[in-house]
């Protein structure tokens, strides 16, 4: 027993996964359980200027958002964890429903189209925020916040072009929106623009003010294990506890110009 706690030490890449997964669930903790105190962004420095732009911390010094045309109002953001702090998955791996394990009253997104049908658990999304996916050839992600309790499945493409979504670590709440909940801010890789899902657009980077694209309701619903089971014994359900290695580098894409002109609701 003494040698394997040893070698748990050795074992730097599962201390930090450790470490990633309780901050996430001291994030969800604090948020749900000590919802009136929310650390302020602003207050803790995480708004500031480089080189003539306007930043927002993002974890690491080479992963901080330029915010120059940010469309919200900087003192109503919250926390300010990192980026990649939570596990947005890239490439989620699923198993059958006989071999899941859920109790009938457990709540899932669930998105079918052509052949394919696919499970997430509001729980598993809980701890992802974002699954990056595809159904039936269409890029996808299933998305939800634990604060607003918003669970939806969005389109990825935009063109020609196909988007990876994250979590950004902050969140932000408008007392016109929501009833003033708060809710998550994600960020799209390829060019590292915000978006507010509470309001369903970009706002800031170069796709601000592009609308998130929702996947027609005719191919996802917010529904239950039991449902699942009953009603779609072949579907393939997101498996719990996924981690990954970050990516280092990713794809840019430097001229969206042709998508802000025609998503945009500007």
């Amino acid at each position: 027993m003494i040698c394997q706690l040893l070698q748990l030490k050795k074992n730097t890449s599962l201390k930090i996964a450790i470490m990633k997964y309780a901050a996430i669930i001291f994030f969800l903790f604090i948020s749900v359980v000590n919802y009136g105190q929310r650390p302020s962004a602003k207050n803790n420095g995480k708004f500031f200027d480089k080189n003539g732009n306007r930043m927002l911390y993002g974890g690491e010094s080479n992963q901080h958002f330029t915010i120059n045309n940010l469309d919200l109002k900087e003192e109503q953001f919250h926390y300010g964890l990192g980026r990649e702090l939570f596990p947005a998955l890239l490439e989620p791996d699923f198993e059958t429903v006989t071999d899941a394990d859920w109790k009938d009253e457990d709540r899932f997104l669930l998105a079918y189209k052509g052949d394919d049908i696919k499970a997430y658990s509001v729980r598993d999304l809980t701890r992802h925020e974002v699954v990056n996916d595809v159904i039936d050839g269409e890029p996808i992600f299933a998305a939800y916040c634990i604060l607003a309790d918003l669970g939806a499945i969005y389109k990825r493409t935009y063109s020609d072009k196909v988007f990876t979504f994250a979590l950004s670590g902050y969140t932000y709440f408008d007392p016109k929106i929501w009833d003033g909940l708060d809710g998550f801010i994600l960020w799209d890789r390829e060019t590292e623009s915000l978006w507010w899902p509470l309001i369903d657009k970009a706002v800031s980077g170069d796709l601000k003010g592009v609308r998130l694209q929702k996947l027609e309701d005719i191919y996802w619903e917010d529904t239950t294990w039991k449902v699942i089971k009953e009603k779609y014994p072949n579907a393939q359900v997101l498996i719990s506890g996924q981690n990954f290695e970050r990516p280092i580098r990713w794809k840019s894409y430097k001229d969206v110009s042709d998508i802000v002109k025609k998503y945009g609701n500007d």
